[in-house]
């Protein structure tokens, strides 16, 4: 149990800004600290839907209420998969050799492609769930908070699955030390548990949610080994970044095509 513990508490540590234990982190105590990812998505998706129903009830604006989630989730994060975002957006667009990708990922500055890139995808996010907030679809945004908790859990899967880009660095510490059978099945069933839901109670929002994710997955693997050998810590949380306004896009469109049809 104190494992337990501890594996939650590193995970949390190092994926969020949520105070927690410190403690020196030893071999024993991250084998399972993974599996505990998805939790910092179950969080994010109690504090979103906490400024909606706020936003609600003092009627506040729907762009206004936007960027309170999105300042909100960089916050509680830490901004940690913004700058992985960042990073593999210069490191993407520079077209460099293999090893020069890898060492632009290191560089602490940022680009000019960094900087448009983030700000585009902040402004389609902000776009689709300030569309979401005005039309009042409770469901299309439930699916937004249960998709913060799959896309962890993909994340998750990744670590422990695909193949790491170097020898070093955080992610290739965390996907080392980690019992990987036992991980990616219980991060699997994590998954699969958080997209039960989604169409459960979202049906053909929560299939097309699932189905966007699912497709930027399989793009994260191709886009990584091609161009990096392998995913990093920062390719996760470019992936992180991208798949959630995958997500967010395609309830948004389902949304609109849903009230335009019926």
């Amino acid at each position: 149990m104190k494992s337990l513990f501890r594996a939650f508490a590193i995970a949390f540590s190092m994926y969020s800004k949520i105070p927690m234990p410190q403690f020196k982190w030893e071999e024993e105590d991250m084998k399972y600290s993974i599996v505990f990812f998805p939790l910092i998505g179950g969080v994010l998706f109690a504090v979103v839907c906490g400024i909606k129903c706020c936003a609600e009830y003092f009627e506040i604006g729907s762009i206004p209420a936007g960027l309170l989630m999105m300042a909100s989730i960089a916050l509680i994060t830490g901004g940690i998969h913004i700058d992985g975002y960042m990073d593999c957006s210069d490191a993407f667009s520079s077209y460099a050799s293999r090893e020069k990708k890898l060492e632009i990922l290191k560089d602490p500055h940022i680009g000019a492609f960094a900087v448009i890139r983030v700000l585009t995808l902040a402004a389609v996010y902000l776009a689709s769930i300030s569309i979401l907030l005005d039309r009042g679809t409770e469901h299309a945004f439930l699916i937004l908070g249960l998709g913060y908790i799959l896309s962890r859990a993909l994340s998750g899967i990744s670590v422990v699955s695909f193949k790491c880009a170097k020898e070093e660095g955080t992610l290739y510490t965390f996907a080392e030390g980690s019992d990987k059978r036992r991980c990616l099945n219980i991060l699997v069933k994590e998954a699969v548990i958080a997209a039960f839901i989604m169409i459960i109670i979202g049906q053909f929002y929560g299939a097309c949610a699932i189905v966007a994710a699912a497709g930027i997955f399989v793009y994260y693997k191709y886009r990584t080994g091609k161009e990096l050998g392998g995913i990093t810590g920062d390719a996760a949380g470019w992936f992180l970044c991208l798949v959630e306004t995958a997500m967010a896009v395609a309830v948004c469109i389902c949304d609109i095509i849903v009230n335009v049809l019926g």
